[in-house]
């Protein structure tokens, strides 16, 4: 008589571990790298942690095109619309808090205690860039004397597309402290990861995806730096770059290819990213318009 299957799928109860598959979030999609290619991601240790997707220049040129399609629409939202949305990914970050610490312990080569720390301060930085989202006009704008019958207003207001390079180190503190003040001033963004700690920025993606975020707000990929970071520098579509991952060298040639269409560049800053965050970082992706009304008018 035969017997019945093991209804778990195994053999002598041992079990097979289901691997997880990470890939590219582009247009609020999950595509493979155009190649197919993967690259090994390791801990601390050297040991395999997970089979990363390798992205190429043609996925960047995808991310920059979702990006500008997603502008529109984003930049046009209400400030309060924003930062509820943005304080929704943070609900859901707090739900996946010991995720994201398992995956900074393992890519920081850190005690468990120290790594939710560090999930829960992105945390909370999330829910305070949040914040900011319909507060920013007022600090960065406002009415200028002038001589004679005009109202003179200033106000900010987006720059466009931002490709962001995330610190190759504090895998998910400097993430989120170089992607929230991006979209919550209106921007958009192409987030390449950290080389060597891809992980929570990609599961970041997952959150953003299962948020109210629309797609083509933000798009994640990884691989090397140096590659996608260069046709994201020369892209005529793009509005500015944020260097915050990109070493010395690499700096110096991204900042010289952005120069061909006037982008504008954020350098490197000292990547303490335990500082408490200032405005600077969401100042620096916005454009000042300024009006003129007849007063009476």
């Amino acid at each position: 008589m035969s017997t019945p299957e093991n209804t778990s799928g195994t053999r002598g109860g041992a079990r097979l571990s289901v691997l997880k598959t990470y890939k590219l979030y582009i247009g609020g999609k999950f595509p493979r790298s155009e190649s197919g290619r993967v690259y090994e991601v390791t801990d601390a240790e050297g040991q395999w942690l997970a089979n990363a997707p390798l992205g190429s220049r043609k996925d960047a040129r995808d991310a920059v095109v979702a990006a500008r399609k997603a502008f529109p629409g984003w930049s046009g939202a209400t400030a309060y619309n924003r930062g509820q949305i943005l304080y929704r990914v943070a609900e859901m970050l707090e739900g996946r808090r010991e995720q994201f610490a398992a995956e900074v312990a393992a890519a920081e080569g850190l005690s468990q205690d120290r790594a939710r720390a560090l999930a829960d301060a992105a945390v909370d930085r999330w829910v305070w860039y949040a914040g900011w989202s319909d507060k920013i006009a007022q600090v960065l704008g406002g009415a200028n004397p002038v001589a004679g019958p005009f109202f003179n207003l200033s106000t900010p207001e987006p720059t466009g597309v931002v490709a962001v390079l995330a610190p190759q180190r504090c895998s998910l503190l400097g993430l989120v402290s170089v992607l929230a003040p991006v979209i919550v001033t209106g921007n958009t963004a192409v987030l390449v990861t950290s080389r060597t700690a891809p992980l929570p920025a990609l599961s970041l993606a997952e959150v953003l995806a299962t948020s109210d975020l629309p797609g083509g707000v933000v798009n994640v990929l990884s691989g090397d730096t140096a590659q996608l970071a260069r046709p994201l520098a020369a892209h005529q579509d793009v509005n500015a770059v944020d260097l915050a991952g990109a070493g010395p060298e690499l700096a110096a040639e991204l900042e010289a290819s952005a120069a061909e269409n006037l982008k504008r560049v954020l350098r490197p800053g000292s990547g303490d990213w335990s500082a408490t965050p200032g405005l600077e970082r969401m100042s620096a992706f916005l454009e000042t318009k300024t009006v003129w009304h007849p007063v009476g008018a």
